[in-house]
């Protein structure tokens, strides 16, 4: 029999029904363990007191107007974004796959109102910006692009350790550069401060826009505001998205207002993008994750679980290879399938996020407690030991 959902998705065989914090309840009343978190998305767990709050009052006041008219919600969101970052200016969206569609189209448009024929955009390997025309060009993966072809045009990739090509494949022609601060669906891999910097600089030696994508390693993520603030450095436009809204659809564009200067009125729209709804919430978001005290606590706890995890790693070496990642942003890189990996897990009631390069994602909400991080050493550990136990010899 077809089913009414488009099948694009090979689904987890469990229907959740509640959330409670780091806690999901299926219809049978298992709880797990979410150390995914909605994939990077629920930066204060599920029905955080404070969203459901501000998300309630919203309801009963105002919904929907458009974007025709003035948004006060807008306003404050992006004067805080502003405050709290390298940006003049912010545009909303309803997810990290349309904040990049804007953030090609802005870079092109620079170029276009200068008079330049500057249109390429450089993307790298393993990358992930989505699955819209401009997002699977921008990161040129065969899985991501076979059969939808012809591909947007002007997009090319290469190794982000490549420094060599990087300095050939920047020219003239280069409207923008985009790349991930830590990689997410490529594996968890992040690039290296140095190699950040080394592309700021190349892209004020000629001219290009630095554009990183923030979507699933920003908002707290790795024990910063945003990822690239470890290197020192900013970007020139930034995507926004995931937790940002903290489980409500709500992504950002951030941009200078150098790079932002083509983007005129008629340039670029959003029917539901910048709504109430998603302001409130992202408003309370912000009041929350961006406390320099909220983002140590973070730190803190990224270590514990760092911790936790290379035990578990050492513990079961016929299973597990290694750690990586940055703060709450965590890969366990697999000897075993990661499919294998997960699937236990779910037996032992704890959840990652499979991802490129047999990795399984460690994203727990960024409040999780210190009790929770041990449990779910002490879970990942039990999902081990059924692997290894599926592996031997009869």
């Amino acid at each position: 029999m077809t089913s009414s959902i488009l099948p694009t998705y090979s689904r987890a065989p469990m229907r959740f029904v509640k959330g409670e914090g780091a806690w999901l309840i299926a219809e049978d009343g298992r709880r797990y363990l979410d150390l995914g978190a909605g994939i990077a998305v629920n930066v204060l767990g599920h029905a955080h007191p404070a969203l459901v709050g501000a998300l309630t009052h919203q309801a009963g006041e105002l919904w929907h107007t458009s974007n025709l008219y003035h948004i006060p919600g807008q306003e404050t969101l992006a004067d805080r974004l502003v405050e709290e970052t390298f940006a003049d200016t912010v545009f909303f969206t309803n997810s990290g796959t349309e904040a990049c569609e804007l953030a090609v189209k802005m870079a092109r448009k620079y170029w276009h109102e200068k008079g330049e024929e500057r249109n390429e955009v450089v993307g790298f390997t393993g990358s992930f910006h989505g699955r819209s025309s401009a997002g699977i060009a921008a990161a040129g993966a065969e899985k991501l692009t076979k059969g939808f072809g012809p591909l947007l045009p002007g997009f090319i990739q290469i190794d982000f350790a490549d420094h060599e090509a990087i300095q050939t494949a920047v020219t003239d022609k280069t409207a923008a550069v985009i790349i991930e601060p830590v990689q997410g669906e490529g594996g968890i891999v992040p690039v290296p401060d140095q190699c950040l910097k080394g592309l700021r600089d190349l892209c004020d030696e000629t001219g290009a826009l630095l554009i990183f994508d923030e979507v699933q390693c920003g908002v707290g993520r790795t024990g910063k505001l945003f990822a690239h603030e470890w290197a020192g450095i900013a970007p020139d436009i930034m995507m926004v998205a995931k937790g940002i809204g903290g489980g409500f659809p709500l992504g950002a564009v951030l941009a200078t207002a150098e790079a932002s200067a083509g983007m005129t009125a008629g340039s670029h729209g959003s029917t539901y993008g910048g709504n109430p709804l998603a302001m409130a919430v992202g408003k309370k978001v912000m009041e929350i994750v961006a406390d320099e005290a909220f983002l140590a606590d973070v730190r803190r706890k990224a270590g514990r679980l760092r911790q936790r995890l290379e035990g578990v790693v050492a513990g079961h070496p016929e299973v597990f290879e290694s750690v990586r990642g940055s703060g709450l942003m965590l890969g366990l890189k697999c000897k075993a399938p990661n499919a294998d990996v997960i699937a236990a897990g779910y037996a032992a009631e704890v959840l990652g996020v499979p991802a490129a390069d047999n990795v399984v994602r460690i994203l727990p909400p960024l409040n999780i407690t210190d009790e929770e991080i041990d449990e779910a050493a002490v879970r990942l550990d039990r999902a081990a030991v059924a692997v290894e136990a599926a592996k031997a010899p009869a």
